[in-house]
């Protein structure tokens, strides 16, 4: 097969549908082939020997496993060329990262070359299409070329990714050459860059027997800033960090602590929807994968991407101790910190260690007091920015009720509905934003009366 001599996207080997894929082209490319596939899948329909799993066969497999990935995906239109798209841009070769990095197609030439030599068989399984001819099975594949994603089920890839696989799958059908097919994959990169980070924009650290890898957060939360009523201050602190971070100037980790319920874990999301699509990725941690970390950041760093690693409720107890290893990679180890990365951690702890009357008991009998209190400090020091997020007042409360329950569509007279968000705060949690959504996403579900 032509693919056993591709070089820079040798990556595509590994997905069974491409390889399919590739069959299928090359017996309709030659007619040679489709001759003796036609007569393999005769000789299989009357019981003589055949040379093997018959090309209706490769067909059905092929048709069942595309429409599978279709609905997996989200897929739509002409689905052959909109899944070899998808692998095209999630290969992470020294050709795609080289333009992540340097935002230019202009490469050394030898590696140019074998990119445009690579692109001359990817661009011939992308053209062709089967469903012609002599071609036995073909018939099943004209289902491909135009269909219709009526799946209901949650589709693995965000709007915004599947509108850029649809455009660039067209840029790359009016490529009139090698070249010009490898053009537009290469203004792809250089806009969006190389593998899932140029289609997501949110992952969770998973740990494999060959380390950690980073992998997609498939449905993000869409949460805006603007949808966190009140808290300016909090806000505009924390965007004027980000804003510095991705304009790549000096910017400070960030530590959000207060009252529980009160928009800390949601101005991080917000931060992350605001600022996608300049570039800004986010990884989640947690508290048990702190392990991780080190090498996590160790890949990160060779991304063109402004990195947050986001820890949401971190806390330690007087026994654990991790917190040491997390203030030794924050700063402290003789391995600088990357400039693309920050970590924004949420907390309803300011100092982020317990913290009780007995410390100071405890202390009495402390050669050194002074020294322990820093010890339990030093960690919360080290984010440079902190922002607190305090509770709101009855005032504070009513006015984010009557907020939401505008933005919402709640139709109830105020005065009723400001009495009835007080009732329900005395019996859920008390007086915070989450306390008010959970108030008027209860009105929304049973209606306002």
């Amino acid at each position: 097969m032509k693919t056993d001599s591709l070089i820079i996207y040798r990556g595509l080997l590994k997905d069974r549908l491409f390889n399919e894929m590739a069959r299928i082209a090359e017996a309709s490319y030659i007619p040679e082939n489709a001759g003796e596939l036609k007569e393999q899948t005769e000789r299989e329909k009357t019981g003589r020997p055949g040379t093997g799993g018959g090309f209706t066969g490769l067909i059905s497999s092929f048709v069942g496993g595309l429409l599978e990935k279709a609905g997996e995906l989200g897929l739509s239109g002409n689905i052959r060329r909109e899944y070899l798209t998808w692998l095209l841009i999630r290969q992470e070769n020294a050709w795609t990262l080289e333009i992540e990095s340097e935002k230019s197609v202009q490469t050394c030439t030898g590696l140019l070359n074998a990119v445009y030599r690579d692109m001359e068989i990817i661009r011939e399984i992308f053209d062709t299409e089967p469903g012609t001819g002599e071609m036995p099975g073909s018939e099943y594949m004209i289902m491909l070329t135009n269909y219709v994603n009526q799946s209901r089920r949650t589709r693995l890839l965000p709007p915004e990714a599947l509108k850029r696989i649809s455009e660039l799958s067209s840029e790359l059908e009016r490529a009139g050459s090698s070249e010009e097919f490898a053009a537009a994959l290469a203004g792809y990169h250089s806009r969006f860059g190389a593998g899932d980070f140029g289609l997501f924009k949110a992952f969770r650290i998973a740990e494999t027997p060959e380390g950690p890898v980073l992998k997609p957060v498939m449905n993000t939360d869409p949460v805006r800033l603007d949808d966190l009523v009140g808290y300016e201050l909090q806000k505009q602190k924390l965007k004027e960090n980000t804003e510095a971070f991705i304009n790549r100037r000096k910017a400070n980790n960030c530590l959000l602590f207060g009252a529980a319920g009160t928009g800390k874990s949601s101005s991080i999301k917000g931060i992350l929807n605001e600022y996608s699509d300049r570039g800004l990725r986010m990884v989640e941690l947690y508290k048990n994968g702190l392990k991780n970390l080190s090498p996590v950041m160790e890949k990160l760093c060779r991304r063109d991407y402004r990195f947050i690693i986001y820890m949401d409720d971190l806390s330690f107890e007087d026994f654990e101790t991790e917190y040491k290893y997390l203030k030794a990679v924050i700063e402290g180890g003789l391995e600088k910190k990357p400039e693309n990365v920050l970590i924004y951690a949420t907390s309803n702890r300011r100092h982020l260690i317990r913290e009780s009357f007995s410390d100071r008991e405890e202390g009495e009998n402390d050669l050194h007091k002074n020294d322990t209190v820093q010890e339990k400090l030093s960690l919360a020091y080290r984010f440079g920015v902190s922002i607190y997020f305090g509770s709101p007042d009855k005032k504070e409360f009513n006015n984010i009720v009557k907020t939401l329950a505008k933005r919402y569509n709640i139709d109830m007279p105020e005065e009723d509905l400001i009495a009835e968000a007080n009732r329900w705060e005395l019996s859920h949690g008390g007086l915070s934003g989450r306390t008010a959504q959970a108030f008027i996403d209860y009105l929304s579900g049973i209606g306002a009366d």
